[in-house]
């Protein structure tokens, strides 16, 4: 199959749709790929990459990176943000019909996390190519919006509204990476055009080899019980419980909680440890994706948080599929479909979402557990992300469904 992945974020930023083209592509497919400039998480376009100008990559060996022009993110806020969206719409749409004029593709895939405008470009190129255009949703709008309070206007929020509608009236399929999506999406969108199709990683990339990892934190995830908290350290992880419930194990002298990764509240998170005087907790800092496995592997037990809002409720955060994949216990304290995929796999604890009592005690339980019992619930979490989000199998689906919804649309069933 000729398909063309538009994404406003790709390699060398780290995002699942990189391993998703380069399996498709090992697979057999023809895979071309349209984005931006990388900027991604610093807001400073990468070295040797330029905001200006269309410019060309290869990915993996094989697979044609076309770039167009990108206004930074810079230091974020909603100015900056808006602009580096705004600037990926408007150069798509003015580059992308020219720069693929003469290509044939069979399906556009859009990968989707916020804003949902990332999808605007491939709506004239379905047109123009005559090709079958599939969203991958990652967020729900304009729910989220809502959700985080970035926008509070009604009337803001109507006329996003208006635009998602238009958007999925484009789209001939709109793939969502949690069931719970497909109510709210439904509001919007015909059921027809949805299709459960879930986030996945690299069997390969889970199971990388040993990474150089400063000296002082390998020995306190080998010498002490660690529960890791890997990600985006922001709103909508409920970093406030993950404290609160450090508070209550002050009294387990081994027992760590380690926040790897870095976010809107990472500052605040080291103000909060230093004046709570929390030696429990670890404020690690950011590594790189190479890094994270072995991280995974030296962990007593993985830790993925959410704030209450109902919007996180219909998500899978795509961290779940990693800590699976790693083989180690999970603490989710979550609500919903998060939750529901810990709970089927038989994978670790749970707890409400913001219930810092409820966490604490998922991590004195685990702490209690013999190892043999931890083992089987890493055990367990290996064989569940095997046979739902592997990503060989993924792709494999993904082709499934984008050839059987082309049929369809063909009147050939």
């Amino acid at each position: 199959m000729r398909i063309l992945i538009l994404s406003q974020y790709f390699w060398p930023e780290s995002f699942i749709i990189n391993d998703l083209a380069r399996t498709l592509c090992d697979q057999g497919h023809t895979i071309v790929v349209a984005t931006g400039k990388p900027n991604y998480p610093s807001g400073e376009v990468f070295t040797g990459y330029s905001s200006r100008g269309v410019q060309h990559d290869v990915f993996a060996g094989v697979i044609e990176v076309i770039r167009i022009p990108l206004r930074a993110r810079g230091g974020g806020g909603a100015r900056n943000l808006s602009l580096n969206y705004l600037s990926f719409v408007w150069s798509g749409l003015r580059w992308l019909p020219w720069l693929l004029r003469g290509r044939q593709f069979d399906a556009i895939f859009v990968f989707c996390p916020s804003p949902i405008t990332s999808a605007i470009p491939g709506i004239p190129l379905k047109w123009l190519k005559g090709a079958h255009l599939a969203l991958w949703l990652q967020d729900l709008w304009p729910q989220s919006l809502e959700a985080t309070g970035h926008v509070r206007s009604p009337l803001a929020l109507r006329i996003a509204g208006t635009m998602v509608r238009a958007i999925y009236s484009a789209a001939d399929t709109l793939l969502v990476q949690s069931r719970a999506f497909s109510a709210p999406v439904a509001e919007y969108a015909p059921v027809h055009k949805i299709v459960y199709y879930p986030n996945s990683i690299s069997a390969t990339a889970s199971q990388s080899g040993p990474a150089s990892l400063p000296p002082e934190l390998v020995e306190t995830l080998e010498t002490q019980f660690c529960v890791v908290f890997a990600g985006n350290i922001g709103t909508a992880q409920a970093i406030e419980t993950i404290l609160d419930a450090a508070v209550l194990l002050r009294d387990l002298a081994d027992a760590k909680i380690v926040l790897v990764g870095s976010g809107s509240r990472s500052d605040w998170v080291v103000q909060q440890v230093h004046e709570r005087g929390l030696n429990n907790v670890i404020v690690a800092g950011r590594f790189p994706p190479s890094a994270m496995p072995d991280i995974y592997r030296r962990s007593a037990g993985l830790l993925v948080t959410l704030t209450a809002h109902e919007i996180f409720s219909f998500t899978i955060p795509s961290k779940v599929q990693a800590y699976l994949a790693a083989g180690r216990p999970i603490i989710a304290s979550v609500n919903g479909e998060g939750a529901r995929v810990v709970a089927d796999a038989g994978a670790g604890l749970t707890c409400a979402a913001e219930a810092a009592s409820g966490l604490a005690q998922c991590v004195r339980a685990l702490r209690e557990m013999p190892e043999a019992e931890r083992m089987r619930l890493g055990t367990n979490g290996a064989r569940y992300f095997q046979e739902h989000f592997e990503m060989g199998r993924q792709a494999h689906r993904l082709i499934e469904i984008l050839e059987q919804r082309i049929a369809e649309r063909n009147g050939e069933h």
